[in-house]
């Protein structure tokens, strides 16, 4: 894994020094602040998470120490460096027992300091990759805890569709899951230890689909400069998850089909039959019924990836996991933005509690990670909700005043609004997800008055 740049902050209280250091950092790669005071410094810190605070040990009102420990205490994820003159080295010892990463000669060589941030970053970047290897599965067990009986019979089905070896399809609005499902699957199977591979085949090119899928031999086309080793390939003993299945052409679902049957593929512009062991998962949002009776999906494409069929429920119809999964994204928003909430508006968790989410759990998430990044003394205000959001707590003052019916109305006209532009003014896709025919949807539509 590469080195990233970090974000630094540089404490001084000698601002030429602080500006020779900006430059020196920012030639390195490191996005760099800088900070005359203690105070200052933790001004900027409440506005955006530091991976490293470079401090000077001696500044008057409050020194590095003080400073280390307030940092320690609200940013624990933050590294510290301490600058220290020749005769402080004891005190820059002790700060290390306080928690500094390190400590440098002030004045020294700026290689010194290169140096350690150097050694920090390789620390940094293992931690990193471990991080987003346990990341992928506890996000996969935060998501799946539910209080739903429903969403616990889909997991349940799951589960024991993980220890066969049958081709499975996941259908779910977007933002459900469904790529969590999928690796919940692999880690419950067999081939848990083996590799799990995954494409998004939304709006790719048939051309770069077949490559990704099959992989090309060098030459192959302009372009194909090395030998490809494909999705499928990559698979071999282990899982492929084919997301947005609903998206490939019809050519490309013939050549998937008879890799399915055959278990063989050829590289694109190769002779070479390779043979392959391998669990599909695929995963649509996309009525297939209704894409093969309009010709847009091969039947027996659709047998052959189905032999199970998991139907997740959107967040709407799950309401009581909301408290698990709020909660989850909170916490994980603070720990990778290094900004700890105090205090959530009681409006907030209101609206967080009632909104419907047409977005599903990725709209919950992104809503939840604005909320954190625009709070600010670690206080979530009502300033910070989206638009919509802001607009349901002014409705709650004149709710009392209007009829039941007119709420009614409103309330439905905004829902079916939400599920045309969610369908691609799709009518039937459209008309069957809100339970009733496609006449009565175009009633609605010219009584409401909606563009569609």
């Amino acid at each position: 894994m590469s080195k990233r740049g970090l974000r630094v902050l540089v404490v001084d209280d000698e601002q030429d020094y602080c500006n020779v250091m900006k430059v020196i950092l920012t030639a390195k790669g490191h996005h760099t602040d800088v900070a005359s005071t203690g105070a200052a410094a933790l001004s900027l810190m409440e506005q955006g998470g530091y991976d490293l605070v470079i401090s000077d040990l001696m500044m008057p009102e409050m020194d590095g120490r003080q400073l280390l420990h307030e940092i320690k205490s609200l940013y624990p994820g933050t590294e510290v460096i301490m600058m220290t003159a020749y005769g402080s080295i004891e005190n820059a010892v002790e700060a290390m027992r306080d928690g500094a990463y390190s400590y440098v000669t002030k004045g020294g060589n700026p290689e010194e300091l290169i140096r350690e941030i150097g050694k920090l970053q390789d620390m940094l970047s293992l931690k990193l990759e471990n991080q987003l290897l346990k990341e992928k599965v506890s996000v996969v067990d935060a998501m799946l805890e539910s209080n739903n009986p429903a969403f616990q019979g889909t997991l349940s089905i799951a589960r024991k569709a993980a220890v066969s070896d049958s081709n499975i399809l996941i259908l779910g609005e977007s933002g459900t899951g469904k790529e969590v499902f999928a690796r919940y699957i692999h880690q419950n199977s067999s081939r848990s230890k083996r590799q799990f591979m995954d494409l998004n085949c939304h709006a790719i090119a048939e051309t770069v689909l077949e490559s990704e899928l099959f992989g090309h031999e060098k030459g192959s086309f302009t372009g194909a400069l090395n030998k490809r080793i494909g999705r499928i390939e990559a698979a071999d003993q282990g899982t492929l998850f084919l997301d947005e299945i609903g998206d490939i052409p019809l050519s490309m679902q013939a050549k998937l089909l008879k890799t399915i049957e055959n278990k063989k593929i050829y590289r694109m512009g190769g002779n070479e039959e390779i043979e392959v062991d391998f669990r599909l998962v695929t995963a649509t949002n996309k009525d297939l019924e209704l894409e093969i009776e309009e010709g847009r999906f091969r039947e027996d494409f659709y047998y052959r990836i189905s032999t199970i069929t998991i139907n997740i429920p959107p967040l709407r119809k799950r309401k009581e996991d909301l408290p698990l999964l709020i909660d989850y994204f909170f916490k994980r928003s603070q720990n990778e933005m290094k900004k700890p909430i105090r205090k959530i508006d009681s409006h907030v968790t209101d609206f967080l509690l009632t909104y419907h989410y047409p977005g599903n759990i990725r709209e919950l998430k992104n809503i939840i990670e604005r909320l954190v990044v625009l709070s600010e003394n670690g206080i979530v205000d009502t300033d910070s909700l989206p638009v919509s959001g802001r607009e349901d707590k002014r409705k709650q003052a004149v709710v009392l005043d209007r009829g039941l019916r007119e709420i009614r109305k409103e309330a439905e006209r905004e829902y079916i609004q939400s599920m045309l532009l969610k369908n691609n003014n799709n009518m039937s896709r459209t008309a069957e997800m809100l339970g009733i025919t496609r006449r009565q949807l175009f009633n609605k539509i010219a009584e409401y008055q909606l563009d569609k």
